[in-house]
This record gives structure tokens, C-alpha cells and sequence, in this order.
């Protein structure tokens, strides 16, 4: 095995693979796991765009997923599902039900159509590409896939935000990899857990507003469209789980969002977490216990979080400036800005 690249793709089992459509910009990302693994997902914001997610529960009978894909374009984006089940078919991947094999691919959206042209959004086209580009190399970050169009801190309104990104991280205890993929797009900032610094959000006069204080003091919000933001998760594991402890594991890769993401989970956000467990990693008597996946977990989503914030660029549509993290100086002012138009 390589050195681990603190990516998503240290899992055993796990491949990544971006579509990204420059031209809006929006995206999708897909996470394949061809020999199968077993899924978990939990919803936690109020306005979710999901597909085959009622088959993760517990109780329900299918017990393998063979891909998850993360997408842009709000309901739209779950057509790129269908390319994802055609690339895998045409693999020999899939569910053996009679004749056919039945590729099992959830799915969730966020919401990126209020930049640029909103009759672009991925298809099926799209998450056939993405499953072409899928590999074990270290996941690309920033305005990539499904982070493509991805912004945070509208609080305010979308003159006040700055531009999104998908980010990865992993974390390796007693021979066991867990990894995380976030999209992030949300309606509130994002922080770093560490120092409680805000990296990026909405933007104020001179720089990062601070969301929370702001509203707390009276602030009043910009009118918020339900459905119009949504931070997407995904953690791997390569240890052996049930769907109820996958479950478990997608569960608290929310408070990895809770830790960077503030506010998190609002009415307007549709945050889904999905987790794989792939059950390839070899047989330690120092493997962690699910108490340790799951404190691993959280790490990873927080981690991952703050990558995704930190590695995308600014955007320049029209006469919107969406500036990146990295477009601001260490207190969060305004700063030189390499800006990258569409």
C-alpha cells in the first residue's frame, strides 16, 4: 500500500471520481466501491434532495452499496444517479436481481442553481464521466465536482457570501483508515474547530461578518429560499460494519459539521451525511472499537470541512464577487484577490 495522502481514498475499497462543468460552474462527484460496502446515512438539514436513501435503513433488506454520488443542480443533479447505474452496469457492477445486475447508487443534491446559467446542471452524462475519472489517487479539492458551485455565508444575501468547495481528509488507528469527502455549501460560515477562527462566511464592510453574533444581536437575515444551500458528507471506513453501525458512523460525521460549520442544519440547508464501510481492512486485535471509528469520524467531516473552504478559489460572475478563504488576510479582512471568471 502507498503512503497514506490523508485523502478519502486511503480507504480500502474506495475510488473518486469529478465531473466538473466550468461553464455555470456546477458539478458531481462520485465515490464508487466496486466489490460493494455496506451504507449508513442520516439527514440532519430541513430541506434535503435525496435518492435511495430509504434502502440504508437497518431494517431494509438490501444490504450493499456499490456507489454514492454527491451532485450540484438541486433536484436536477440526481439524473446524474442514472449514469452512475449505467457506467457500473456496463462493469458488471450491480445487485444480481434475475436476469440483471442492479447497481445500488444513493444520492444527494445541493443547491448551486443561482450562479450562472441554471439550465446547466450535471445528467446522466455527468455521473458517467465522473465514474470514467474515478481513481485511488488523493481527491482533488476546491472548485471541483461537486464543490464546483458550492458558496457559503448567505446569511445575508449572495453579494455578502464567499465561494465554497468540496475538501477530503483521513485519519489511520490500528491498521483502520477513516476518511471523509464534504461538499460544502452552506448557508452559515465555517470555522475552524482548532482556534474557533472563521475562515470563511458572510462578509461584512471589512471582512467576515461573524453570522451567529450577528443575528443574535438583531441582525435580520436576507429572505432565505428553503432548499437553497445544503452541505453534503460522505466517510469511509475500511473496517468491517453493519448498516446499523454504519449508520451510527454517518450520524456523527454531523457533529464534524456542527464543529466547523456555524450556523449548520437550518431550514434552508438539506445536510446529508452518508458513511461506507468496505470491510477490507486486514484483522488487528489494535483495531479500533466503533466508539473510536466514531470519534475518528467527526475528525475527519471537520476536517475536511475546513480543506474544502481553504482550497477553493474566488469567482468572479458578472458583477457577483464570490471571494475564497484564501482571498482574505489572516484576520479575515479583505485582501488581494486572484480572481478566476466564468
Amino acid at each position: 500500500m502507498t503512503d497514506p495522502a490523508d485523502s478519502l481514498t486511503d480507504v480500502a475499497g474506495i475510488e473518486v471520481g469529478h465531473f466538473t462543468d466550468a461553464r455555470r460552474p456546477t458539478g458531481c462527484t462520485v465515490v464508487l466501491a466496486r466489490e460493494g460496502a455496506v451504507g449508513g446515512v442520516d439527514v440532519r438539514g430541513a430541506a434535503p434532495g435525496t435518492r435511495e436513501t430509504d434502502l440504508l435503513e437497518p431494517g431494509n433488506t438490501v444490504g450493499v452499496v456499490h456507489a454514492v454520488l454527491l451532485a450540484g443542480g438541486s433536484a436536477y443533479g440526481l439524473d446524474a444517479a442514472g449514469g452512475v447505474m449505467r457506467w457500473l452496469e456496463a462493469q458488471g457492477i450491480g445487485l444480481p436481481v434475475g436476469p440483471v445486475r442492479v447497481p445500488i447508487v444513493p444520492a444527494a443534491v445541493l443547491f448551486d442553481l443561482h450562479l450562472g446559467d441554471a439550465t446547466i446542471r450535471p445528467d446522466a452524462a455527468a455521473g458517467e464521466a465522473a465514474c470514467a475519472a474515478a481513481s485511488r489517487a488523493p481527491v482533488a479539492q476546491g472548485n471541483v465536482g461537486a464543490g464546483a458551485g458550492a458558496t457559503v455565508g448567505k446569511t445575508f444575501g449572495m453579494a455578502c457570501a464567499m465561494k465554497g468547495g468540496l475538501g477530503s481528509a483521513a485519519l489511520r488507528l490500528g491498521g483502520v483508515t477513516v476518511g471523509a469527502l464534504v461538499a460544502c455549501n452552506a448557508l452559515g460560515d465555517v470555522r475552524d474547530p482548532d482556534t474557533g477562527a472563521l475562515i470563511a462566511g458572510a462578509r461584512g464592510s471589512d471582512g467576515l461578518r461573524d453570522t451567529r453574533r450577528a443575528l443574535l444581536a438583531g441582525e435580520r437575515p436576507y429572505s432565505l429560499l428553503a432548499g437553497a444551500q445544503t452541505t453534503l458528507a460522505l466517510v469511509a471506513t475500511d473496517a468491517t460494519l453493519d448498516k446499523a453501525q454504519a449508520r451510527r458512523l454517518a450520524q456523527v460525521g454531523h457533529d464534524g459539521l456542527a464543529r466547523s460549520i456555524d450556523p449548520v442544519h437550518t431550514p434552508s440547508d438539506g445536510d446529508t451525511v452518508f458513511a461506507l464501510a468496505t470491510g477490507q481492512a486486514p484483522p488487528s486485535p489494535g483495531a479500533p472499537d466503533l466508539h473510536l471509528l466514531c470519534v475518528m469520524a467527526a475528525e475527519a467531516v471537520a476536517r475536511a470541512t475546513v480543506r474544502a473552504v481553504r482550497a477553493a478559489r474566488g469567482l468572479q460572475l458578472g458583477d457577483l464577487w464570490l471571494p475564497a478563504a484564501g482571498d482574505l488576510d489572516p484576520g479575515g479582512r479583505r485582501g488581494p484577490a486572484a480572481r478566476t471568471r466564468v
